[in-house]
């Protein structure tokens, strides 16, 4: 049995003006894929996989053209040389967008199966945020994606996908998909399956996997801020009795779209301005504050500074941002060196007509040792505001991003982190969490969203239209 793994991995909002280039991107080549954490659940299976490319970004605005070609040439050139193969497992995103180019994962997913011929089956694991194309149903032979929002079960998903090729090859069954679109469309700060009414619609997927002839019940919110007609709600289940999958993809998203009024946000939310001022009035701490609109895990740019210039305006005390993606700021902060000063201007750096920067002068109080250029970051204090500068864009979700910068999120009266909904290391000890829906490239007024050229009537864009369930069967389905 020979499988191939590879793929790609990115969320790209079609709001952003800055683009996605080869060099935000973490590639693995060869054996880089099975030396990797990320695939180390490939260690639990007893078949020998052939590696071919694989890249990781994190989300950000469209992917450049170039880039995409150059990625998808080596990958296919790195899948042809690995020989006849039995099946094919993509790691993808679902949510991904190449500058003139509708559906790239379908495009991605076609040009493998263009290599590995029809008698490959092809598996594909995908976020739940992702969006699905009936191009991409009529290529693979089964797909999964993930259950949790904030996103757990990454592995568990990743490891189902390959579970799933494997015993289909050992049992050799070919398994039919159904697709059902619902034309729901929801940010992730919504529909998180911590709260209801996704909490409920998603405990229902296991008890769809209970009836005989269904591998895999998937229910895909599809992600929001991208112009393109797949983006939407689906519903996708794998197996092989064709009447059961139609059965319970109807019943799952019908439940969806009946509870489509329902969703809302599962903590306090409000502008910029009135969180701020919540925070001051709390008597409990910390109070982690989500800068929603600029959350680089959603395709958010990450660099700007509205917050830090409201907080120091309001002289607020004891306030952690972490962070500010801006590169100049940072090196000059590793220029400078630790205790030393330094005249800034922090933010607006990626995206100059998205915000404006905040002048300040800067105490650098600490830089990260022994890092390539691109991977520094800085923490400086501006009165009793710290905030953490970074080289290039990223989260700040985990304890140990604080803890590697001798920080400690637990200590400060307010945190205010690029983010939707909280990660679970953070939700905890939030006390309260309060979630701005502020300005940026995820911005969460969807409704206030500039008009679309290609997506279709979808809610809560469009409330006037009635919808009748069509299941649509993959063209590789069973007989």
């Amino acid at each position: 049995m020979r499988i191939a793994v590879g793929g790609i991995q990115t969320e790209c909002s079609t709001y952003s003006r800055i683009r996605t280039k080869s060099k935000d991107f973490k590639v693995l080549r060869g054996r880089e894929i099975l030396d990797d954490e990320y695939f180390s659940f490939l260690g639990g299976f007893r078949q020998a996989f052939e590696t071919t490319f694989f890249a990781r970004a994190v989300p950000g605005g469209p992917i450049d053209r170039q880039s995409y070609e150059q990625f998808k040439g080596e990958y296919l050139r790195r899948l042809a040389e690995a020989g006849k193969l039995d099946g094919v497992y993509l790691a993808m995103h679902g949510a991904m967008f190449v500058e003139g180019m509708q559906d790239a994962e379908g495009d991605w997913i076609t040009a493998t199966r263009e290599v590995v011929g029809d008698e490959c089956l092809i598996s594909a694991s995908y976020d739940l945020h992702g969006n699905v194309s009936r191009r991409i149903v009529d290529t693979v032979n089964m797909l999964t994606a993930y259950r949790t929002a904030p996103h757990i079960d990454v592995e568990e998903t990743m490891q189902k996908g390959v579970a799933m090729l494997v015993s289909c090859l050992e049992k050799n069954v070919r398994p039919a998909m159904a697709w059902l679109p619902v034309p729901v469309l929801m940010p992730g700060e919504r529909s998180s399956t911590v709260d209801e009414p996704a909490k409920s619609l998603y405990a229902q997927l296991p008890i769809s996997e209970r009836r005989e002839g269904v591998m895999d019940a998937s229910l895909l919110v599809g992600y929001v801020w991208a112009d393109e007609p797949r983006a939407t709600a689906s519903v996708v289940l794998t197996g092989t009795e064709r009447e059961v999958l139609s059965e319970e993809a109807l019943r799952i998203g019908r439940a969806y779209w009946a509870a489509r009024g329902e969703f809302q946000f599962g903590v306090k939310t409000g502008t910029l301005g009135e969180c701020i001022r919540w925070a001051e009035q709390a008597t409990t701490a910390p109070v982690i504050l989500a800068d929603s609109g600029d959350n680089p895990t959603g395709g958010g740019v990450g660099d700007r500074a509205e917050a830090f210039g409201e907080l120091l305006r309001r002289d607020f005390k004891n306030v952690l941002i972490a962070g500010i993606a801006d590169a100049p700021a940072t090196h000059a902060c590793y220029e400078v060196g630790t205790r030393g000063k330094s005249r800034l201007q922090v933010g607006g750096t990626l995206d100059p007509q998205g915000s404006l920067p905040v002048a300040c002068e800067a105490e650098v109080l600490f830089t990260l040792k022994d890092v390539p250029p691109r991977e520094r970051q800085a923490v400086i204090r501006v009165n009793d505001i710290q905030v953490v500068l970074t080289a290039a864009r990223r989260p700040f979700h985990n304890l140990t991003d604080f803890s590697r910068l001798g920080l400690d999120p637990r200590q400060v009266k307010l945190l205010v982190v690029k983010s939707g909904y909280l990660s679970p290391d953070l939700a905890p000890i939030a006390n309260p969490n309060l979630m701005a829906l502020s300005d940026g490239a995820i911005n969460q007024d969807i409704e206030g969203l500039p008009a679309n050229e290609f997506r279709v009537p979808t809610f809560p864009f469009d409330k006037s239209f009635e919808w009748k369930p069509d299941v649509v069967f993959s063209a590789r389905q069973s007989t």
